[in-house]
């Protein structure tokens, strides 16, 4: 079916209002993109600054806008056509608002658009110098015999994409030799736990906070012919709940991950040792160049020591190691 997407393009200040109007003409689904709401959002979020995309900040610079989609028939055409009068409406009835422009744009959109275009934007990504992301839905030809973690992003950070996961993704190409217990905090869609698994550790523990990553992750690790014999996806804040650190603790890992941010990384740094077997590795990265002496001060205090440093454009990777004493009590 071919479809219509209408843009109204409004304010900060107008686009409830104008939301409200739409409403009222019985257009009950559609998209508002808000400069002022993503400031919002990023002030209420503050841990979560450092993955901001600057691009994307970019492109939300200025923008205050709805988009809704009907279909493209006589009936739709018409309902436009009232929108266009209600909207002209609105500066007469709310004179102290600055609506912006309240202009109105229509450009074709088909079914197959709105369920695949977007994936186009995944394609295989070779990643060091045996692994190969792939998005699920693809099934690509594989000459150099990399492993495949095959992936469906969903909703939740961790397609691959990103310099701090691959240089993780690299550093466990270092450390997996064969064996390990993993714990990944902060695990995301799973895709680092499934590294550490597909390169050869035994089993894989992934913890986040957000309980969408729970499904998520179960999901890919199931795309990826890994049963929960081998990989737990769990939901759980390791600093807020000392129940959750002493349980998941529990026999210790050799390896545990945090591709986190550094806001994040400096107060987990004296929880990586309980979590650590003698001799263990911590693999950390999410951390901005500008914050990484920070960050070293508090692993340092935490007893760990830097064996490994990787850098990507802004961002920074650290492998520590633990001492052969182990964990601390």
């Amino acid at each position: 079916m071919q479809w219509i997407e209408w843009t109204v393009e409004t304010s900060s200040a107008g686009i409830d209002l104008v939301a409200a109007r739409l409403t009222a003409l019985g257009f009950d689904s559609f998209i508002m993109d808000d400069q002022e709401d993503f400031h919002d959002f990023l002030r209420q979020n503050q841990q979560y600054w450092d993955y901001v995309d600057e691009e994307l900040e970019q492109r939300m610079a200025g923008v205050s806008r709805i988009r809704l989609y009907t279909g493209d028939t006589a009936e739709a055409r018409e309902a436009a056509g009232q929108l266009y009068a209600q909207l002209g409406l609105l500066r007469d009835q709310f004179p102290q608002v600055d609506f912006g422009p309240l202009t109105v744009a229509a450009a074709p959109c088909r079914d197959e658009d709105w369920e695949n275009n977007w994936k186009q934007y995944y394609q295989p990504l070779p990643i060091g110098r045996r692994l190969l992301v792939v998005p699920q839905w693809l099934s690509p030809e594989n000459p150099e015999g990399r492993v495949m973690v095959r992936l469906d992003p969903g909703m939740i950070f961790g397609t691959g994409a990103h310099a701090s996961t691959q240089m993780c993704m690299e550093a466990l190409e270092d450390t997996i030799c064969g064996g390990e217990r993993v714990v990944d905090l902060g695990s995301g869609s799973g895709i680092l736990s499934f590294t550490a698994l597909l390169l050869g550790a035994d089993t894989a523990v992934g913890v986040d906070i957000d309980p969408k990553a729970e499904d998520i992750a179960r999901e890919n690790a199931a795309v990826n012919g890994l049963d929960a014999a081998r990989f737990q996806a769990v939901t759980g804040n390791v600093l807020a709940d000392r129940g959750d650190m002493e349980r998941l603790a529990r026999g210790g890992y050799d390896v545990v991950l945090a591709n986190i941010v550094a806001d994040v990384i400096i107060p987990l740094a004296p929880v990586f040792p309980r979590f650590l077997r003698p001799g263990g590795t911590v693999i950390c990265s999410g951390i901005l160049d500008v914050r990484e002496p920070e960050v070293r001060l508090a692993l340092d205090a935490a007893g760990l020591s830097v064996s490994g440093r990787a850098q990507r454009d802004d961002w920074v990777c650290l492998t520590l190691r633990c001492g052969e004493e182990g964990g601390l009590a």
